[in-house]
């Protein structure tokens, strides 16, 4: 019988040890192949969807607010006091498009209405609403999801609340400024 050391092992022994340690960092190597996208998180879906009611509600509009996520998926979503039930389901598609598109919808509906080919695109998807008041949520250069406003007399006014949801996250400006 050879008597071996603690120190000293078999071929077959370093041969397993070897092998169980790359399935052990295998998953490490994959994981770091992984892409890494920002998230929207909920207080700040929740914030600017806040936001964005309280601008329109102080000027008098009463309107529903939704936010999305960049898949489209409805974060946040909040129906002023007073508001039509149609703003609801407005308000989460024009979220939905903007960030889709990543485009605010306004300008998507203006591409629409000079460019007849375009049309197309309010057929692409049953959730896409090209009409103004959705605006996508850039956060640092990254389109991160969509915020959408319904139930204001007029898009350029959803748009407005819509903004003000972004300026209440630090979205980068979508809209001009007001002069």
């Amino acid at each position: 019988m050879i008597r071996r050391t603690p120190f000293e092992c078999s071929r077959a022994t370093v041969t397993a040890i070897s092998i169980a340690a790359a399935f052990a960092f295998a998953p490490c190597a994959l994981a770091e192949e992984l892409p890494k996208e920002a998230v929207l998180p909920l207080s700040m879906a929740t914030k600017a969807m806040q936001a964005a009611i309280e601008a329109c509600k102080k000027d008098g509009y009463r309107v529903s607010a939704s936010i999305v996520d960049r898949a489209g998926v409805l974060r946040a979503m909040g129906r002023a006091d007073g508001a039509g039930s149609h703003t609801v389901e407005s308000s989460r598609k024009k979220a939905y498009t903007a960030a889709s598109l990543r485009r605010p919808t306004t300008e998507l509906a203006e591409l629409v209405a000079k460019i007849p080919t375009l049309q197309a695109l309010r057929e692409m998807n049953p959730e896409v609403l090209i009409l103004g008041g959705g605006l996508p949520i850039d956060i640092s250069g990254d389109v991160v999801g969509g915020i959408g406003v319904g139930g204001a007399p007029g898009a350029h006014l959803d748009d407005a609340c819509a903004q003000a949801g972004l300026d209440a996250i630090g979205g980068a400006p979508k809209i001009p400024a007001v002069k």
